[in-house]
């Protein structure tokens, strides 16, 4: 049995519209100055082992739905709630490691400052495109 086809399937037309809202491709970031380097591509917020665990989770939520609804829906809000702590974490530690680039006191060059600001940014922009 395709257990995602009755998940997945919008119904009502503003389910359509939601999804059709959903599955179009991200906007375009906008142009940067000439002498800032662009950020290229998505970086994956988790590991290819990660994702797949999460993956599998995912599915075996999704599959027992059809056999008990209720359970399959606190399963998904717990999967939901580890994946925002794990992400929660992960950019707390970003945070936090930009910030011991900067924060050495009077050592640190214009140059080096340069730098941490463009790390500053492409890190604000994946926290904008999640």
């Amino acid at each position: 049995m395709n257990h995602e086809s009755v998940l997945d399937k919008p119904r009502t037309p503003e389910e359509k519209e939601a999804a059709a809202r959903r599955d179009a491709p991200p906007a375009a970031p906008p142009a940067l100055p000439n002498d800032t380097p662009a950020i290229t591509g998505h970086v994956a917020l988790f590991g290819e082992r990660d994702s797949a665990e999460l993956r599998q989770r995912w599915s075996d939520v999704q599959a027992g739905f059809v056999d008990e609804p209720r359970r399959s829906v606190e399963h998904a809000d717990a999967l939901v709630a580890d994946v925002l702590k794990r992400l929660t974490d992960s950019f707390t530690n970003e945070a936090a490691a930009l910030e011991r680039q900067w924060d050495r006191g009077d050592s640190v060059t214009t140059e080096d400052l340069r730098i941490t600001l463009q790390r500053y940014r492409s890190f604000f922009d994946r926290l904008l495109t999640i």
